[in-house]
Protein backbone atom coordinates (compact mmCIF):
# COMPACT_ATOMS: atom_id res chain seq x y z
CA UNK A 1 0.00 0.00 0.00
CA UNK A 2 3.34 2.70 1.09
CA UNK A 3 4.75 2.06 -2.35
CA UNK A 4 1.27 2.40 -3.98
CA UNK A 5 0.65 5.81 -2.48
CA UNK A 6 4.27 6.76 -2.59
CA UNK A 7 4.35 6.15 -6.73
CA UNK A 8 1.18 8.45 -7.00
CA UNK A 9 2.85 11.23 -4.61
CA UNK A 10 -0.48 11.48 -2.99
CA UNK A 11 -0.11 14.53 -0.64
CA UNK A 12 -1.70 13.80 2.95
CA UNK A 13 -5.06 16.08 4.10
CA UNK A 14 -7.20 15.75 7.35
CA UNK A 15 -10.86 15.75 4.83
CA UNK A 16 -8.69 12.95 2.61
CA UNK A 17 -7.82 10.86 5.55
CA UNK A 18 -11.14 11.05 6.99
CA UNK A 19 -13.11 10.31 3.68
CA UNK A 20 -10.22 7.26 3.46
CA UNK A 21 -10.93 5.61 6.78
CA UNK A 22 -15.00 6.06 6.41
CA UNK A 23 -14.43 4.26 3.36
CA UNK A 24 -12.21 1.18 5.68
CA UNK A 25 -14.47 0.43 8.07
CA UNK A 26 -15.04 -2.58 7.15
CA UNK A 27 -11.20 -2.98 6.68
CA UNK A 28 -9.31 -3.10 10.29
CA UNK A 29 -5.79 -4.02 9.37
CA UNK A 30 -5.75 -1.74 6.19
CA UNK A 31 -7.36 0.85 8.35
CA UNK A 32 -4.75 1.08 10.78
CA UNK A 33 -2.05 0.98 8.03
CA UNK A 34 -2.96 3.82 6.02
CA UNK A 35 -3.47 5.91 9.47
CA UNK A 36 0.04 4.96 10.33
CA UNK A 37 1.09 5.47 7.16
CA UNK A 38 0.07 9.11 6.62
CA UNK A 39 1.78 10.10 9.95
CA UNK A 40 4.84 9.35 8.68
CA UNK A 41 4.61 12.23 5.83
CA UNK A 42 6.05 14.89 5.89
CA UNK A 43 4.45 18.39 6.76
CA UNK A 44 1.62 16.75 7.00
CA UNK A 45 -1.68 17.63 9.36
CA UNK A 46 -3.84 14.55 9.95
CA UNK A 47 -3.58 14.39 13.53
CA UNK A 48 -7.14 15.32 14.16
CA UNK A 49 -9.54 14.45 16.68
CA UNK A 50 -11.93 13.07 13.70
CA UNK A 51 -9.30 10.68 12.13
CA UNK A 52 -8.55 9.27 15.46
CA UNK A 53 -12.05 8.93 16.46
CA UNK A 54 -12.54 7.36 13.23
CA UNK A 55 -9.86 4.64 13.55
CA UNK A 56 -11.11 3.65 17.21
CA UNK A 57 -14.56 2.74 16.07
CA UNK A 58 -13.23 0.19 13.48
CA UNK A 59 -10.74 -1.33 15.66
CA UNK A 60 -13.40 -1.80 18.34
CA UNK A 61 -15.65 -3.02 15.76
CA UNK A 62 -13.47 -5.97 15.54
CA UNK A 63 -12.37 -5.39 19.59
CA UNK A 64 -9.17 -4.15 19.49
CA UNK A 65 -9.47 -2.55 22.39
CA UNK A 66 -6.38 -2.27 23.52
CA UNK A 67 -4.98 -0.61 20.29
CA UNK A 68 -7.75 1.59 20.71
CA UNK A 69 -6.07 2.48 24.32
CA UNK A 70 -2.67 3.15 23.28
CA UNK A 71 -4.27 5.41 19.95
CA UNK A 72 -5.67 7.62 22.94
CA UNK A 73 -2.45 7.79 24.76
CA UNK A 74 -1.14 9.03 21.35
CA UNK A 75 -3.44 11.56 21.02
CA UNK A 76 -2.87 13.09 24.85
CA UNK A 77 0.94 12.70 23.52
CA UNK A 78 0.65 14.78 20.46
CA UNK A 79 -1.43 17.54 22.23
CA UNK A 80 -4.59 16.33 20.10
CA UNK A 81 -7.74 17.05 21.81
CA UNK A 82 -9.81 14.19 22.95
CA UNK A 83 -13.38 14.99 23.68
CA UNK A 84 -16.19 12.56 24.99
CA UNK A 85 -16.65 11.01 21.40
CA UNK A 86 -13.68 9.22 22.07
CA UNK A 87 -14.58 8.04 25.36
CA UNK A 88 -17.88 7.31 24.18
CA UNK A 89 -17.16 4.84 20.59
CA UNK A 90 -14.70 2.70 23.30
CA UNK A 91 -17.52 2.43 26.22
CA UNK A 92 -20.06 1.54 23.64
CA UNK A 93 -18.05 -0.99 21.55
CA UNK A 94 -17.07 -2.63 24.94
CA UNK A 95 -20.56 -2.70 26.36
CA UNK A 96 -21.52 -4.19 22.76
CA UNK A 97 -18.87 -6.70 23.80
CA UNK A 98 -19.99 -7.69 27.17
CA UNK A 99 -16.95 -5.81 28.65
CA UNK A 100 -19.10 -3.92 31.21
CA UNK A 101 -16.36 -3.47 34.01
CA UNK A 102 -14.07 -2.31 31.55
CA UNK A 103 -16.67 0.08 30.18
CA UNK A 104 -17.11 1.42 33.76
CA UNK A 105 -13.61 1.93 34.43
CA UNK A 106 -12.80 3.63 31.17
CA UNK A 107 -15.96 5.75 32.37
CA UNK A 108 -14.28 6.82 35.85
CA UNK A 109 -10.71 7.19 33.73
CA UNK A 110 -12.45 9.40 31.61
CA UNK A 111 -11.37 12.22 34.30
CA UNK A 112 -7.87 12.33 33.46
CA UNK A 113 -8.04 13.36 29.51
CA UNK A 114 -11.10 15.26 29.65
CA UNK A 115 -10.78 18.87 31.24
CA UNK A 116 -14.42 19.32 31.77
CA UNK A 117 -15.23 15.94 33.81
CA UNK A 118 -15.69 17.12 37.32
CA UNK A 119 -18.19 19.42 36.30
CA UNK A 120 -21.51 18.72 37.98
CA UNK A 121 -23.65 19.40 34.51
CA UNK A 122 -21.35 17.53 32.29
CA UNK A 123 -20.73 14.75 34.46
CA UNK A 124 -24.21 13.79 35.00
CA UNK A 125 -24.53 14.40 30.92
CA UNK A 126 -22.01 11.76 30.65
CA UNK A 127 -23.31 9.66 33.40
CA UNK A 128 -26.68 9.73 31.47
CA UNK A 129 -24.95 8.36 28.55
CA UNK A 130 -23.63 5.18 30.05
CA UNK A 131 -26.86 4.76 31.77
CA UNK A 132 -28.34 4.58 28.32
CA UNK A 133 -25.63 2.45 26.61
CA UNK A 134 -25.74 -0.41 29.80
CA UNK A 135 -29.23 -0.68 28.92
CA UNK A 136 -29.50 -0.30 25.03
CA UNK A 137 -27.20 -3.67 25.18
CA UNK A 138 -29.43 -5.52 28.27
CA UNK A 139 -27.07 -5.21 31.02
CA UNK A 140 -29.68 -2.73 32.75
CA UNK A 141 -28.92 -5.03 36.35
CA UNK A 142 -25.54 -3.41 36.06
CA UNK A 143 -27.37 0.15 35.05
CA UNK A 144 -29.27 -0.06 38.25
CA UNK A 145 -26.04 -0.80 40.11
CA UNK A 146 -24.08 1.99 39.05
CA UNK A 147 -27.31 4.30 39.39
CA UNK A 148 -27.89 3.16 42.91
CA UNK A 149 -24.10 3.75 43.98
CA UNK A 150 -24.26 7.51 42.24
CA UNK A 151 -27.87 8.67 42.24
CA UNK A 152 -26.41 11.09 45.54
CA UNK A 153 -24.88 13.34 43.19
CA UNK A 154 -27.57 13.18 39.83
CA UNK A 155 -30.42 15.11 39.91
CA UNK A 156 -33.50 12.54 39.46
CA UNK A 157 -35.49 13.88 36.56
CA UNK A 158 -37.48 12.09 33.80
CA UNK A 159 -35.07 11.49 31.27
CA UNK A 160 -32.65 8.94 34.31
CA UNK A 161 -35.76 7.27 34.78
CA UNK A 162 -36.90 6.92 31.39
CA UNK A 163 -33.59 4.93 30.76
CA UNK A 164 -34.00 2.70 33.33
CA UNK A 165 -37.56 2.24 32.33
CA UNK A 166 -36.18 1.17 28.90
CA UNK A 167 -33.39 -0.94 30.37
CA UNK A 168 -35.70 -3.51 32.03
CA UNK A 169 -38.86 -3.22 29.55
CA UNK A 170 -35.75 -4.68 27.14
CA UNK A 171 -35.10 -7.24 29.23
CA UNK A 172 -38.94 -8.53 29.26
CA UNK A 173 -38.88 -7.06 33.02
CA UNK A 174 -42.18 -4.95 32.68
CA UNK A 175 -42.78 -5.46 36.36
CA UNK A 176 -39.32 -3.08 37.60
CA UNK A 177 -40.04 -1.03 34.77
CA UNK A 178 -43.25 -0.10 36.54
CA UNK A 179 -41.54 0.05 40.19
CA UNK A 180 -39.49 2.33 38.58
CA UNK A 181 -42.50 4.56 36.96
CA UNK A 182 -43.69 4.40 40.62
CA UNK A 183 -40.76 5.72 42.16
CA UNK A 184 -40.56 8.03 39.70
CA UNK A 185 -44.36 9.51 40.34
CA UNK A 186 -43.63 9.11 44.17
CA UNK A 187 -40.78 11.54 43.71
CA UNK A 188 -43.31 14.03 42.16
CA UNK A 189 -41.57 13.94 38.85
CA UNK A 190 -44.31 13.79 36.03
CA UNK A 191 -43.89 11.01 33.56
CA UNK A 192 -43.76 12.38 29.54
CA UNK A 193 -44.82 10.97 26.49
CA UNK A 194 -41.43 9.21 26.04
CA UNK A 195 -41.67 7.32 29.51
CA UNK A 196 -45.39 5.98 28.88
CA UNK A 197 -43.94 4.96 24.95
CA UNK A 198 -41.10 3.34 26.75
CA UNK A 199 -43.32 1.23 28.75
CA UNK A 200 -45.78 0.64 26.51
CA UNK A 201 -42.70 -0.62 23.61
CA UNK A 202 -42.13 -2.79 26.86
CA UNK A 203 -45.70 -4.28 27.27
CA UNK A 204 -46.01 -5.14 23.36
CA UNK A 205 -42.76 -5.69 21.79
CA UNK A 206 -41.74 -8.32 24.00
CA UNK A 207 -44.47 -10.26 24.68
CA UNK A 208 -45.70 -13.14 22.97
CA UNK A 209 -48.96 -13.31 20.67
CA UNK A 210 -49.93 -16.66 19.85
CA UNK A 211 -52.29 -18.04 20.74
CA UNK A 212 -54.71 -15.00 20.34
CA UNK A 213 -55.91 -14.77 24.02
CA UNK A 214 -52.49 -13.35 24.75
CA UNK A 215 -52.48 -10.84 21.61
CA UNK A 216 -56.12 -9.91 23.26
CA UNK A 217 -54.13 -9.21 26.84
CA UNK A 218 -51.66 -7.70 25.27
CA UNK A 219 -53.99 -4.93 23.56
CA UNK A 220 -55.79 -4.44 26.79
CA UNK A 221 -52.64 -3.42 29.02
CA UNK A 222 -51.63 -1.09 26.36
CA UNK A 223 -54.73 0.46 25.91
CA UNK A 224 -54.45 0.96 29.84
CA UNK A 225 -51.54 2.78 29.23
CA UNK A 226 -53.62 4.60 26.39
CA UNK A 227 -55.72 6.12 28.98
CA UNK A 228 -53.39 6.31 31.90
CA UNK A 229 -51.72 8.98 29.69
CA UNK A 230 -55.10 10.81 28.90
CA UNK A 231 -56.05 10.89 32.19
CA UNK A 232 -52.47 12.52 33.45
CA UNK A 233 -53.15 14.70 30.22
CA UNK A 234 -49.97 13.33 28.02
CA UNK A 235 -51.40 12.88 24.48
CA UNK A 236 -50.32 9.62 22.48
CA UNK A 237 -48.23 10.86 19.35
CA UNK A 238 -46.96 8.84 16.33
CA UNK A 239 -44.68 6.46 18.35
CA UNK A 240 -47.47 5.63 20.66
CA UNK A 241 -49.44 3.81 17.62
CA UNK A 242 -46.48 2.91 15.57
CA UNK A 243 -45.80 0.39 18.88
CA UNK A 244 -49.29 -0.41 18.95
CA UNK A 245 -49.44 -1.36 14.58
CA UNK A 246 -46.19 -3.22 15.25
CA UNK A 247 -48.36 -5.70 17.78
CA UNK A 248 -50.62 -5.87 15.13
CA UNK A 249 -47.91 -6.83 12.27
CA UNK A 250 -46.61 -9.53 14.47
CA UNK A 251 -49.83 -10.58 15.07
CA UNK A 252 -50.19 -10.94 11.39
CA UNK A 253 -53.43 -8.69 11.90
CA UNK A 254 -53.22 -6.83 8.68
CA UNK A 255 -57.32 -5.70 8.75
CA UNK A 256 -56.58 -4.40 12.41
CA UNK A 257 -53.66 -2.46 10.89
CA UNK A 258 -55.14 -0.68 8.41
CA UNK A 259 -58.01 0.56 10.33
CA UNK A 260 -55.34 1.65 13.35
CA UNK A 261 -53.62 3.27 10.32
CA UNK A 262 -56.83 5.01 9.19
CA UNK A 263 -57.86 5.76 13.07
CA UNK A 264 -54.57 7.49 12.92
CA UNK A 265 -55.36 9.94 9.98
CA UNK A 266 -58.46 11.26 11.22
CA UNK A 267 -57.08 12.07 14.60
CA UNK A 268 -54.33 14.59 12.86
CA UNK A 269 -51.68 11.89 13.56
CA UNK A 270 -49.41 11.93 10.30
CA UNK A 271 -47.57 8.45 10.14
CA UNK A 272 -44.32 8.15 9.63
CA UNK A 273 -41.34 5.95 8.34
CA UNK A 274 -41.66 3.48 11.59
CA UNK A 275 -45.44 3.37 10.97
CA UNK A 276 -45.55 2.74 7.59
CA UNK A 277 -42.69 0.33 7.67
CA UNK A 278 -44.80 -2.01 10.67
CA UNK A 279 -48.22 -1.97 7.98
CA UNK A 280 -45.88 -3.08 4.84
CA UNK A 281 -44.04 -5.44 6.94
CA UNK A 282 -47.94 -7.11 8.34
CA UNK A 283 -49.03 -6.98 4.34
CA UNK A 284 -45.90 -8.35 3.27
CA UNK A 285 -46.20 -11.23 5.62
CA UNK A 286 -49.44 -12.11 5.14
CA UNK A 287 -48.92 -12.42 1.29
CA UNK A 288 -50.44 -9.02 0.77
CA UNK A 289 -47.36 -8.03 -1.82
CA UNK A 290 -49.72 -6.00 -4.08
CA UNK A 291 -51.35 -4.23 -1.21
CA UNK A 292 -48.11 -3.47 0.39
CA UNK A 293 -46.91 -1.72 -2.97
CA UNK A 294 -49.82 0.42 -2.85
CA UNK A 295 -49.03 1.51 0.61
CA UNK A 296 -45.55 2.04 -0.07
CA UNK A 297 -46.70 4.41 -3.09
CA UNK A 298 -49.22 5.95 -1.24
CA UNK A 299 -46.42 6.84 1.23
CA UNK A 300 -43.86 8.29 -1.09
CA UNK A 301 -46.50 10.49 -2.06
CA UNK A 302 -47.12 11.50 1.46
CA UNK A 303 -43.56 12.96 1.64
CA UNK A 304 -42.20 9.95 3.82
CA UNK A 305 -39.02 8.37 2.18
CA UNK A 306 -38.67 4.62 2.62
CA UNK A 307 -35.90 3.26 4.15
CA UNK A 308 -33.74 0.02 2.86
CA UNK A 309 -35.72 -1.61 6.06
CA UNK A 310 -38.97 -1.02 4.70
CA UNK A 311 -37.89 -2.57 1.40
CA UNK A 312 -36.49 -5.48 3.35
CA UNK A 313 -39.89 -6.55 3.78
CA UNK A 314 -40.57 -7.20 0.22
CA UNK A 315 -37.19 -9.15 -0.36
CA UNK A 316 -37.65 -10.88 2.80
CA UNK A 317 -41.18 -12.36 1.79
CA UNK A 318 -39.78 -13.02 -2.23
CA UNK A 319 -37.15 -15.13 -0.03
CA UNK A 320 -39.33 -16.75 1.65
CA UNK A 321 -41.34 -17.68 -1.56
CA UNK A 322 -38.48 -18.00 -3.54
CA UNK A 323 -39.45 -15.56 -6.28
CA UNK A 324 -36.05 -14.49 -7.81
CA UNK A 325 -37.69 -12.50 -10.57
CA UNK A 326 -39.97 -10.60 -8.18
CA UNK A 327 -36.54 -9.59 -5.81
CA UNK A 328 -34.72 -8.43 -8.77
CA UNK A 329 -37.15 -6.54 -10.43
CA UNK A 330 -37.51 -4.35 -6.84
CA UNK A 331 -33.62 -4.62 -6.65
CA UNK A 332 -33.33 -3.11 -10.11
CA UNK A 333 -36.25 -0.15 -9.13
CA UNK A 334 -34.11 0.50 -5.88
CA UNK A 335 -30.90 1.02 -8.02
CA UNK A 336 -32.71 2.77 -10.72
CA UNK A 337 -34.38 5.54 -8.23
CA UNK A 338 -33.27 8.02 -6.07
CA UNK A 339 -35.43 7.46 -2.85
CA UNK A 340 -32.79 4.87 -0.89
CA UNK A 341 -30.09 2.56 -1.89
CA UNK A 342 -29.77 -0.91 -0.43
CA UNK A 343 -27.98 -1.68 2.78
CA UNK A 344 -25.66 -4.65 3.71
CA UNK A 345 -28.89 -6.51 4.96
CA UNK A 346 -30.40 -6.18 1.52
CA UNK A 347 -27.56 -7.34 -0.20
CA UNK A 348 -26.90 -10.16 2.94
CA UNK A 349 -31.03 -11.09 2.17
CA UNK A 350 -30.41 -11.26 -1.35
CA UNK A 351 -27.24 -13.40 -1.28
CA UNK A 352 -28.57 -15.66 0.96
CA UNK A 353 -31.70 -16.53 -1.33
CA UNK A 354 -29.37 -17.08 -4.27
CA UNK A 355 -27.14 -18.89 -3.11
CA UNK A 356 -29.61 -20.87 -1.27
CA UNK A 357 -31.07 -21.48 -4.68
CA UNK A 358 -28.47 -22.46 -6.54
CA UNK A 359 -27.88 -19.31 -8.24
CA UNK A 360 -24.08 -18.72 -8.02
CA UNK A 361 -23.66 -16.35 -10.72
CA UNK A 362 -26.38 -13.87 -10.10
CA UNK A 363 -24.91 -14.42 -6.23
CA UNK A 364 -22.09 -12.96 -7.77
CA UNK A 365 -23.07 -10.13 -9.38
CA UNK A 366 -24.99 -9.38 -5.94
CA UNK A 367 -21.75 -9.52 -3.96
CA UNK A 368 -20.13 -6.88 -6.59
CA UNK A 369 -22.91 -4.62 -6.67
CA UNK A 370 -22.72 -4.38 -2.75
CA UNK A 371 -18.54 -3.90 -3.13
CA UNK A 372 -19.58 -0.82 -6.09
CA UNK A 373 -21.66 0.70 -3.43
CA UNK A 374 -19.78 0.82 -0.38
CA UNK A 375 -22.50 -0.65 1.89
CA UNK A 376 -20.52 -3.89 2.92
CA UNK A 377 -19.77 -6.52 2.80
CA UNK A 378 -19.09 -7.39 6.40
CA UNK A 379 -18.88 -10.39 8.62
CA UNK A 380 -22.87 -11.92 8.02
CA UNK A 381 -21.77 -11.54 4.21
CA UNK A 382 -18.25 -13.11 4.23
CA UNK A 383 -20.02 -15.93 6.17
CA UNK A 384 -23.06 -16.64 4.17
CA UNK A 385 -20.99 -16.70 0.68
CA UNK A 386 -18.24 -19.52 2.08
CA UNK A 387 -20.62 -21.36 3.78
CA UNK A 388 -22.92 -20.88 0.06
CA UNK A 389 -19.77 -22.34 -1.89
CA UNK A 390 -18.80 -25.19 0.81
CA UNK A 391 -22.76 -26.58 0.43
CA UNK A 392 -21.89 -26.35 -3.29
CA UNK A 393 -18.72 -27.51 -2.72
CA UNK A 394 -16.73 -24.81 -4.64
CA UNK A 395 -13.66 -24.98 -2.20
CA UNK A 396 -11.39 -23.15 -4.18
CA UNK A 397 -14.00 -20.38 -4.48
CA UNK A 398 -14.61 -20.86 -0.78
CA UNK A 399 -10.78 -20.65 0.56
CA UNK A 400 -10.50 -17.71 -2.04
CA UNK A 401 -12.87 -15.62 -0.11
CA UNK A 402 -11.87 -17.16 3.35
CA UNK A 403 -8.26 -15.38 2.71
CA UNK A 404 -10.12 -12.19 1.86
CA UNK A 405 -12.00 -12.58 5.06
CA UNK A 406 -8.90 -12.76 7.09
CA UNK A 407 -6.89 -9.84 4.87
CA UNK A 408 -10.03 -8.00 5.59
CA UNK A 409 -9.35 -7.88 9.29
CA UNK A 410 -12.77 -10.34 9.85
CA UNK A 411 -12.41 -12.84 12.63
CA UNK A 412 -14.60 -15.79 11.02
CA UNK A 413 -17.00 -17.36 13.20
CA UNK A 414 -15.84 -21.12 14.18
CA UNK A 415 -18.19 -22.86 12.44
CA UNK A 416 -16.81 -21.35 9.22
CA UNK A 417 -13.75 -22.60 9.90
CA UNK A 418 -14.72 -25.41 10.75
CA UNK A 419 -16.98 -26.47 7.84
CA UNK A 420 -13.88 -25.35 5.51
CA UNK A 421 -11.73 -27.07 7.21
CA UNK A 422 -14.24 -30.35 7.23
CA UNK A 423 -15.29 -29.84 3.75
CA UNK A 424 -11.34 -29.86 2.34
CA UNK A 425 -10.55 -33.28 4.44
CA UNK A 426 -13.63 -35.33 3.38
CA UNK A 427 -13.05 -33.73 -0.48
CA UNK A 428 -8.76 -35.13 -0.17
CA UNK A 429 -8.02 -31.59 -0.25
CA UNK A 430 -5.29 -32.08 2.29
CA UNK A 431 -2.68 -30.14 -0.17
CA UNK A 432 -5.33 -26.88 -0.56
CA UNK A 433 -5.89 -26.98 3.46
CA UNK A 434 -1.63 -27.39 4.01
CA UNK A 435 -1.27 -24.62 1.02
CA UNK A 436 -4.53 -22.48 2.79
CA UNK A 437 -2.94 -22.29 6.11
CA UNK A 438 0.45 -21.31 5.48
CA UNK A 439 -0.95 -18.44 3.91
CA UNK A 440 -2.92 -17.68 7.17
CA UNK A 441 0.39 -18.55 9.20
CA UNK A 442 2.08 -15.56 6.55
CA UNK A 443 -0.67 -13.51 7.08
CA UNK A 444 0.00 -13.49 10.72
CA UNK A 445 3.06 -12.62 10.51
CA UNK A 446 2.98 -10.27 8.31
CA UNK A 447 0.27 -8.57 10.21
CA UNK A 448 2.38 -8.79 13.51
CA UNK A 449 5.81 -7.27 12.30
CA UNK A 450 4.02 -3.96 10.19
CA UNK A 451 2.33 -3.44 12.81
CA UNK A 452 4.46 -4.46 15.86
CA UNK A 453 4.31 -0.82 17.78
CA UNK A 454 0.28 -1.89 18.28
CA UNK A 455 -0.08 -5.41 20.15
CA UNK A 456 -3.17 -6.77 18.40
CA UNK A 457 -4.23 -9.71 20.52
CA UNK A 458 -7.80 -11.35 21.13
CA UNK A 459 -9.27 -9.23 24.31
CA UNK A 460 -10.49 -11.52 27.24
CA UNK A 461 -12.46 -10.64 29.82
Amino acid sequence: MESSLQLHGISFTPFLVHQTLIRLKHSSKVALSFFHYSQTQPNSDTDTSTAFNLLIDILCKVRQFDVAWQLIIQMDQKSVKTDFTTFYLLIRRLISAGFTRQAIRTFSEMHVFLDQYDEDEVWKLYFSYLLDTLCKYGYVKVATEVFNKEKWRLELNCKVYTILIYGWCKVKNVEMARRFLGEMLDKGIDPNVVSYNVLLNGICRRASLHPDGRFDKVIREAEKVFEEMTERGVEPDVTSYSILLHVYSRAHKPELSLEKLRIMRRKGICPNIVTYTSVIKCLCTCGRIEDAELLLEQMVSNGVTPTSTTYNCFFKEFKGRKDVDGALRLYGKMKEGSLCSPSVSTFNILLGMLLKLGRMGLARDIWDDMKDSGAGPDLDSYTLLIHGFCEKQKWKTACEFFMEMIEKGFLPQKVTFETLYRGLIQSNMLRTWRRLKKRLDEESITFGSEFENYHLKPYRR
